[in-house]
């Protein structure tokens, strides 16, 4: 008998009494979960923003290459998804539609079937998602529990733009991925 297979062996024949799971206890929610979202989001370094802000800011900037998911804002689209990641990789704007929210982390999860392209949130320079109202739950255990069994073959909680800290303690934001996160609520 191998090293692994005794081991293997021995802790079959353990005889331990079962315990039972702990108790998740009940966290508080917040009564108003678009202020509690757009709090955690600033403390994130992302920024809520109305709609009319991000058509203001798409006429203002310069973008030459945006990309858009979501039908708010299909009319800014002037480009199509590509076949390889790395043809976005000039990317200027991006905007897609995220599923739902947590209010206590700021996080939106998105999956394949809010993203054409997995890379789409990390390679573009700047990011915005619309998020609906409704949608905005009041912490990561509601969350979770909306995700459920859900077979999807990607997904992803974003809660804020790329980010990066060394020793000092000197924080960067937009080091490894996009600069900005603008939160569309509708």
């Amino acid at each position: 008998m191998s090293s692994k297979e005794s081991i293997l062996a021995a802790i079959k024949g353990l005889k331990l009494e079962e315990k039972p799971l702990p108790d998740i206890p009940d966290f508080e929610i917040a009564s108003d979960l678009v202020d509690a979202f757009s709090l955690s989001l600033n403390a994130n370094k992302g920024t809520v923003a109305s709609k009319e802000e991000i058509e203001k800011l798409i006429s203002e900037t310069e973008f030459l290459k945006i990309y858009s998911a979501s039908p708010e804002f299909e009319q800014y689209s002037n480009c199509q998804v590509p076949e390889h990641p790395a043809d976005f990789a000039d990317l200027d704007l991006a905007i897609i539609e995220g599923q739902f929210a947590s209010a206590e982390n700021a996080a939106i999860w998105l999956d394949e079937s809010n993203l054409a392209l997995r890379a789409l949130p990390f390679i573009t320079a700047h990011l915005v998602i619309v998020i609906r109202k409704e949608n905005i739950l009041g912490n990561m255990h509601q969350a979770y529990d909306r995700i459920g069994l859900a077979k999807s073959g990607f997904g992803i909680f974003i809660a804020g733009p790329s980010k990066t800290a060394d020793i000092e303690q000197s924080l960067v934001v937009g080091a490894h991925g996009a600069m900005s996160l603008r939160v569309v609520i509708l």
